[in-house]
């Protein structure tokens, strides 16, 4: 199974510069007339796509899109190596922090927002990770 993951912006070139000096993503292709880009170098591709504010989320929903920061149960983890380094990159490139690094047993973690309102955070492994803390 191959997973693509979907982020939708309402400013597809300010979206691709966000997530290539935010994340160190690169676009590798622009599809459908320029409202979608394909950005590479995390585990999964991902695709932006421009969406306009206002616009329906979906057909069963009456819900619309609004690029104000909101909340969603899914959100992405980007893993990096120096979470200081990475969060004084994605600063610069607009993002928001919203809460400094926390250190954990598996590592230190920080939350932020893109210029879209797309929460995502900042993972920076321990040695162990996950299995530092793993019940079998």
């Amino acid at each position: 199974m191959e997973l693509l993951i979907n982020i939708d912006v309402d400013n597809l070139d300010r979206a691709i510069e966000f997530y290539q000096r935010a994340c160190g993503l690169r676009l590798n292709r622009r599809l459908f007339g320029n409202t979608v880009a394909e950005m590479l170098g995390a585990a999964a591709p991902i695709v932006l796509l421009a969406k306009s504010p206002g616009s329906q989320a979906s057909s069963n929903s009456r819900q619309v899109r609004d690029y104000q920061r909101h909340w969603t149960p899914v959100h992405l983890d980007f893993v990096v190596d120096d979470l200081d380094v990475a969060l004084e990159s994605a600063a610069a490139a607009g993002a928001i922090i919203e809460s400094m690094p926390q250190s954990f047993t598996w590592g230190r973690l920080a939350l932020l927002s893109d210029p879209f309102g797309n929460g995502f955070c900042f993972l920076q492994w321990s040695a162990g990770g996950y299995d530092a803390v793993v019940d079998y």
